[in-house]
């Protein structure tokens, strides 16, 4: 019987049914109906017959598959399947790829992550994409070093973005703790990064702490013209001054009716602890108003494109802008800033009170965080008290305008 020659094997054309040419010794190649060509080596090992997928025509030439069926028989003549070799490589490319630190980024995204909020998935998932995946994401994360690392993270602050490198740093440590946890690394190299990158820029909220200025603001978020979801939303981030992202997901089921409080559980918080705002006659008011026309679903402020959703963290922004107040002037999150200012320098409340109701972390005097309840009835005559003096920086610009 005659071998296989180059031409014979690109020139085979398919037919009815699928068809062999052999080239001797057990190596064949196999044409389907569709004219995919496929190399098998047919051969014995055991007493049992068995058949080795060589590779793919034209992956793999007709010289390179005679050097393959060789090798296969040299391993059998050895007392070796050739078979399971290549089953064990294929399982060692395949844990190398599930180690890898782009499918450990992965899983770990998809475990954790569901749970938190919108703005922060985007944005981790963003800077996984962009920044880690391409230059670390196929390397075994067991492997990877912190100058290896340090390396990517050199990249993004060379195009200026400092902040990015410092939260890329970060949400790589996730990633490598996680792999810790789950048996595939032994340790979390960004711990010997520490201060090895540019120090971030310190970002402040812009906000407006002045009282004449804040009156004026609250006149303006009164006479909004868009929708009653997004007004409730700008009065209530005065009133409350919790993180925006916090306002955003409030749901109808953390209110605490009887109790007038507002009840965050630990998981939609920074600080992974539970969290309560006691709410104010203009809150619980303001709350009553906007249950008539979402009181049915889960969230307080829901989207506009539809009720399993809440607001998007851009809907308090684009309001503001609306209303004439530029990005430098007021930011969603000027509303806390704002009120730790004057419930400060003008209305004289603690400020351990003022920072459990911001929901920092607070230590009592033994060092220990105060638990939800801590100091409730005094933040509830506070958060009273803002509402109030609210109203009256408001009203005074009223009486100002009309004068």
């Amino acid at each position: 019987m005659s071998k296989l020659t180059a031409a014979t094997v690109k020139n085979a054309k398919p037919g009815p049914k699928s068809r062999k040419l052999t080239d001797g010794g057990g190596l064949y190649l196999l044409v389907d109906t569709k004219g995919s060509k496929f190399w098998r080596y047919d051969y014995r090992f055991a007493g049992k017959r068995k058949t080795l997928a060589v590779g793919v025509f034209p992956d793999i030439s007709l010289k390179e598959a005679r050097e393959a069926h060789y090798e296969a028989k040299k391993q059998i003549q050895k007392g070796i399947d050739p078979g399971q070799v290549r089953k064990v490589e294929r399982q060692t490319r395949n844990l190398a790829a599930s180690d890898s630190f782009e499918a450990i980024g992965r899983e770990w995204f998809n475990q954790i992550m569901d749970d938190k909020s919108e703005s922060y998935r985007v944005r981790t998932g963003r800077i996984l994409e962009k920044d880690l995946y391409p230059y670390v994401g196929n390397r075994p994360i067991a492997e990877i070093s912190a100058p290896e690392l340090l390396a990517t993270l050199r990249r993004i602050e060379s195009r200026g973005a400092v902040d990015i490198a410092h939260r890329a740093r970060q949400t790589a440590g996730q990633v490598f703790r996680y792999a810790i946890i789950t048996g595939r690394a032994e340790r979390d190299p960004t711990a010997d990064l520490k201060g090895a990158l540019k120090s971030k820029k310190k970002k402040h909220h812009a906000a407006i702490t002045e009282p004449a200025d804040v009156g004026r603001l609250l006149v303006a978020i009164d006479n909004f013209q868009g929708t009653a979801v997004v007004k409730a939303a700008l009065q209530l981030s005065a009133l409350l001054f919790q993180r925006p992202g916090e306002i955003r997901a409030m749901e109808w089921g953390e209110i605490n009716w009887d109790a007038k409080r507002w009840e965050l559980p630990a998981e939609k918080m920074k600080m992974g602890l539970p969290h309560m705002v006691p709410l104010s006659r203009q809150a619980v008011d303001i709350l009553l108003d906007l249950q008539r026309l979402t009181g049915r679903g889960r969230f307080v402020f829901p989207s506009a494109r539809g009720a399993s959703r809440h607001i998007c963290e851009n809907a308090v922004r684009v309001a503001l802008r609306a209303m004439g107040y530029t990005n430098e002037q007021m930011t969603a999150h000027g509303f806390r800033a704002m009120a730790r200012t004057l419930l400060d320098e003008v209305l004289g409340f603690r400020p351990d009170w003022i920072e459990h109701q911001l929901a920092h972390a607070v230590k009592d005097p033994n060092g220990r965080a105060y638990n939800r309840t801590s100091h409730l009835e005094g933040r509830k005559e506070m958060l009273q008290g803002w509402a109030d003096y609210l109203d009256d920086l408001s009203n005074q610009q009223r009486r100002q305008a009309l004068t």
